[in-house]
């Protein structure tokens, strides 16, 4: 049974759920060896109201001893309570828990509150009794050289009496840091501090660290995990992320709340904080403020290619800053910059949103370069790095970046340029429903397929004469191999007129695209009858050719039986409610999400397969939606571009 993210006992109950589907070296404990500490090592402990004390572990230490010291040190109540590291729960064995790992503390309870303030004791207490600077960067990467130089010159800077400011926009809490010369050099946004977390400034309050969060597929206190995320998966600079780590940082000048009304406390005392660290990058504006046709091709394209990646759901105009390059023969040219990628690598399946899909620059085909790049992106390398850099990440978000850069590879391999891949990733909606996006469909029918499969295995053998029989019967009726153009063609109906929807992002009608197939398909009509007679046998690709009798043998069933369509008001375990507790509160303010197919709660085996399906899927997928953007370019040749 998968879990449910909105139940707050099952958000910090993720034991055993999550297994390693990628690689055999990493089950259970393994997914954490090859950098294994002997000895002492160093944790910082989060409670679920945001307080956070380092401590020294050693190998006879325990989850009991870790609770001891917080309620000591921090006279927090730790009965009732689970010390969660990433997806496991920690007992007795904290052997699974690197050097420099964020570990945080929650309660069981069901009904649990967040009105328990964060008692904390003076910061200087704190400083003394866990032997910490005021900066401390979490991990060891040799991609934090960087980040370490601007914590000394902060430091500095905090020494001599430059305070940080507050950043006035946005949701969550920010703060520039400069250096002693009064310049901004890095933002800092602490984990507690962001929308709905207990101590945000704003008044987006109202649920603890842990629970779903402003997506329901990223949780509360775990954006900063994937700010640093995003920063590890740039290889090269390829998309120019500015260098990001997580620290644990004491000032003052952080927020406290009393309670669950949000209600700031008055007293400034010294405030522990883990809070994700970005160099500030100077620049002249952002995106919304500058035309998006002066952009470089290759800077929106090395963006896009990174968002794809790691499904940025949140890729608008405001966090693409816009830096004019100054010097001999830089007249007019800009850089860009992306930021804030805290609602990357989501859990599940959802509508992202990519800010560059309609720009001009999106649908010029990559260049030889960046194919380059893209075919050597390997995601299990991938999922290997970010789980020894960051080992509380969960594996779901692995999982989701595993299936986009497969997504990506495949699609840039086929031909498709990154408007087209974008598309494919968005929802559509129509007449006020969300729909799947083409990725969801095809995820959809990979996972049908696998639970066909299972049911095979679990089936009697004395049914497997049957099967055997109406298989043949239906070789006899396609004994020659399927044209890939036949395979699309069998993808787009079944995807059409089984689910009922349409191709695309929103830009253009359903019946646009239907009209323009049909041109398409009665001017090749000809050539593709001649085709299936004359197509050489080494031109002939049987691969399709199973693939497209599997897709015309299933069907996905009545939409509705399979996923809800949503409109209007949303359940109160989304992201709206229609309760309110005087304060604003992103429930409130925010549309929900669904999501349509889950891929969290497959297992080791049954992940490995759907992998395997989804990318036999994807071929026809792809011939479809290129069917779909040539028929279109025909039409608007012909002059039908213009509606009145």
């Amino acid at each position: 049974m998968s879990r449910k993210l909105d139940s707050p006992v099952q958000t910090q109950m993720a034991v055993a759920v999550f297994k390693t589907p990628l690689s055999g070296e990493y089950h259970g404990n393994k997914r954490v060896e090859g950098k294994q500490p002997a000895g002492r090592r160093r944790v910082f402990v989060q409670t679920e109201t945001g307080c956070v004390l380092g401590m020294d572990l050693d190998r006879s230490d325990n989850a009991h001893t870790v609770k001891r010291r917080l309620q000591l040190a921090l006279n927090v109540p730790t009965d009732e309570s689970s010390l969660t590291f990433g997806d496991m729960v920690l007992k007795n064995d904290l052997s699974a828990v690197r050097n420099d790992s964020p570990l945080l503390l929650t309660r069981n309870y069901l009904h649990r509150s967040s009105s328990t303030p964060c008692l904390s004791p003076r910061g200087n207490d704190i400083q003394q009794r866990d032997r910490s600077g005021p900066i401390e960067i979490l991990g060891q990467s040799d991609c934090f050289a960087i980040t370490k130089k601007m914590v000394k010159d902060i430091v500095k800077a905090i020494k001599m009496g430059v305070d940080p400011i507050p950043v006035n926009g946005g949701l969550g809490g920010a703060y520039y840091f400069r250096n002693s010369r009064y310049e901004n050099v890095a933002i800092v946004k602490p984990t507690d501090e962001e929308p709905f977390a207990p101590n945000n400034p704003k008044g987006f309050v109202g649920k603890a660290l842990g629970q779903p969060g402003l997506k329901r597929s990223v949780r509360v206190g775990e954006t900063g995990i994937r700010e640093v995320a995003a920063y590890l998966l740039d290889h090269d600079h390829f998309a120019n992320v500015p260098p990001t780590a997580l620290v644990k940082i004491t000032h003052s000048i952080f927020n406290i709340n009393d309670g669950v009304n949000g209600n700031k406390t008055h007293n400034k005392n010294l405030v522990s904080k883990i809070a994700s660290f970005q160099q500030f990058i100077k620049h002249n504006f952002d995106a919304s403020d500058h035309g998006t046709s002066s952009f470089p091709v290759s800077e929106v394209h090395h963006i896009g290619i990174l968002d794809i990646r790691i499904f940025n759901t949140d890729r608008h105009a405001g966090n693409l800053l816009v830096r004019k390059l100054d010097g001999v023969g830089s007249f007019g040219q800009v850089e860009l910059i992306p930021i804030d990628h805290g609602l990357c690598l989501p859990e599940t399946l959802e509508d992202p949103y990519f800010e560059w899909i309609h720009w001009p620059q999106a649908s010029i085909p990559f260049s030889d370069d960046e194919l380059e790049y893209i075919r050597k992106l390997d995601p299990l390398s991938d999922c290997e790095m970010l789980r020894r850099e960051l080992p509380m990440i969960r594996e779901a978000c692995l999982r989701m970046l595993v299936l986009c850069t497969i997504f990506l590879k495949e699609a840039a391999e086929f031909g498709l340029c990154l408007s087209e891949i974008g598309e494919m990733m968005s929802r559509e909606f129509r007449a006020g429903e969300e729909e799947p996006s083409e990725l969801e469909v095809v995820c959809i029918e990979a996972r049908r397929l696998v639970e066909e499969r299972e049911k095979e295995v679990l089936s009697p053998k004395a049914d497997a004469g049957d099967e055997e029989f109406l298989f043949d019967l239906d070789c006899e009726d396609a004994a020659f191999d399927f044209t890939p153009k036949m395979a699309a063609d069998d993808y787009m109906s079944r995807a059409q007129f089984h689910l009922g929807i349409g191709f695309g992002n929103g830009r253009f009608a359903l019946s646009k695209l239907d009209e323009s197939i049909e041109e398409l398909e009665e001017s090749e009509g000809e050539e593709e009858q001649e085709g299936f007679t004359t197509l050489p046998a080494t031109e002939r690709i049987p691969s399709i050719s199973k693939l497209s009798m599997s897709l015309k043998t299933t069907c996905l069933g009545d939409k509705n039986q399979k996923y809800q369509k949503f409109s209007g008001s949303k359940p109160e375990n989304g992201c709206l409610s229609n309760t309110s507790s005087g304060h604003r509160s992103a429930n409130e303010q925010l549309p929900a999400c669904v999501s349509f197919v889950k891929l969290a709660d497959l297992g080791e085996d049954e992940w490995t397969l759907f992998l395997e399906k989804f990318q036999e899927l994807l071929y026809p997928a792809f011939a479809a939606r290129k069917s779909v953007t040539v028929g279109l370019r025909q039409r608007q040749r012909l002059g039908t571009s213009c509606q009145f």
